[in-house]
C-alpha cells in the first residue's frame, strides 16, 4: 500500500497508532485542564494517544488579566484568538500533541451562559446543526480510531449550553462512527462524587476562601454524582504539577489567586491529580473498592499492540 506520508510513487510501512487511544471532547479552552488535565497528562506520559477536540475558542469568557481587557467580546472581540495560544501552552504542559478545533478554529463560537443573547449568535455552538457538527467529529474518529472517549453528561456537568451541545455532538458522532465500524468501545462522562463534595463542604466550612459558601449539602450542587454511579477514579497524582501548569496557562480565565490554587497549595496532588467519571457506553472493566471503581479507562478492553494508521 502507498504510504501517504511518503513521496508519491514510493512505498513503506504504514504509520502505527498507539495501542491505547483516548479522545476528549470539550467545549472551551481551559475545560480540558480543569476537569480532565490530570487524566490527559497521565495517559500521554504512559505513551497512549491522546486527542483533544475543543468545540469553540471561548470568545465570551471573562478576562482576569486587566491588561488584556480590550480583547473582550464587547471590545475588540479577539479573546478567542488569544485563547488559542493559551490552549497550546496548556497542551504542552500536559504532554498532549494532538489537539484540534471542531470544524477548524473559529467554526463555532462560544455561546455564553444559558439565556444570554449570545446564545443566538449565528455561529453560536448552541445553534449548530447537530449532524453537521457531529460529522466533523466523525472524521477525527475515522482517523484516530479511539477506543475510549470522554465528554460531559447530558447537562454538560453544570448546565452551560456549549457543554450540553458538546455532549450531544460527541454522543451523536460516536453513534455514527459505531455504525460505520470505528466508534469508541467505551464512553465516559466527567463527574464528581458526592462523597468528595461532602468532604469539601466540611473542609472549607468557615474558610474565607470557601468555594462552597452558602451550600449545605452536596445534593444542592448542580454537578454531584452518587458514589455508586461513579465508574472510574483516575489517580494521576504524579501529574498534578502538569495539571496546575496547564491551568496557569489559561491566565485570562483562571485568576492567579483562584480558590483552585489555594486548595492545591493545601492538598497538592490529591486535589489536582484525581479525576472521576461515569461510564455511559461500554462494559466496566475490573475495579477496586466498595463500588468497583476502575483505575484505568482502558480496563477490560482487548487491545492490540498497535494497528496501522488510517490512510489520509
Amino acid at each position: 500500500m502507498t504510504n501517504p506520508t511518503l513521496p508519491s510513487g514510493t512505498t513503506g510501512p504504514e504509520p502505527r497508532r498507539p495501542a491505547r487511544r483516548l479522545l476528549l471532547v470539550h467545549a472551551h479552552p481551559d475545560d480540558e485542564s480543569i476537569s480532565t488535565g490530570a487524566t490527559m497528562a497521565h495517559y500521554a506520559a504512559a505513551g497512549a494517544g491522546v486527542t483533544l477536540v475543543t468545540c469553540t475558542l471561548g470568545e465570551e469568557g471573562e478576562i482576569h488579566v486587566p491588561a488584556l481587557s480590550g480583547l473582550a467580546a464587547a471590545e475588540a472581540d479577539q479573546l478567542g484568538g488569544y485563547r488559542i495560544a493559551e490552549l497550546a501552552a496548556a497542551c504542552a504542559a500536559l504532554g498532549v500533541t494532538d489537539h484540534r478545533f471542531l470544524g477548524g478554529a473559529g467554526r463555532y463560537r462560544d455561546s455564553g451562559m444559558m439565556g444570554l443573547p449570545t446564545n443566538d449568535h449565528p455561529r453560536a455552538f448552541w445553534r449548530a446543526d447537530l449532524d453537521e457538527a457531529a460529522g466533523h467529529l466523525v472524521e477525527i474518529m475515522r482517523e484516530v480510531r479511539p477506543q475510549v472517549m470522554i465528554t460531559y453528561d447530558p447537562n454538560g456537568f453544570y448546565g452551560h449550553p456549549d457543554h450540553i451541545q458538546a455532549h450531544r455532538v460527541a454522543m451523536r458522532a460516536a453513534e455514527l462512527a459505531t455504525a460505520a465500524g470505528f466508534g469508541p468501545a467505551k464512553i465516559y462522562w466527567t463527574a464528581m462524587p458526592n462523597s468528595v463534595l461532602e468532604a469539601g463542604l466540611t473542609t472549607f466550612a468557615g474558610s474565607a476562601d470557601n468555594p462552597f459558601a452558602g451550600v449545605q449539602r452536596a445534593e444542592d450542587l448542580p454537578f454531584g454524582t452518587p458514589d455508586e454511579q461513579i465508574a472510574a477514579r483516575i489517580d494521576a497524582t504524579d501529574q498534578h504539577v502538569a495539571k496546575e501548569a496547564a491551568m496557569r496557562a489559561h491566565a485570562t480565565q483562571i485568576p492567579a489567586n483562584s480558590w483552585l490554587y489555594s486548595i492545591a497549595s493545601n492538598f497538592g496532588g490529591e486535589f489536582m491529580g484525581v479525576e472521576y467519571y461515569t461510564l455511559a457506553v461500554g462494559e466496566r472493566g475490573p475495579g477496586f473498592g466498595r463500588y468497583g471503581w476502575e483505575d484505568d479507562h482502558f480496563a477490560g478492553l482487548d487491545l492490540p499492540e498497535g494497528v496501522p494508521a488510517a490512510p489520509a
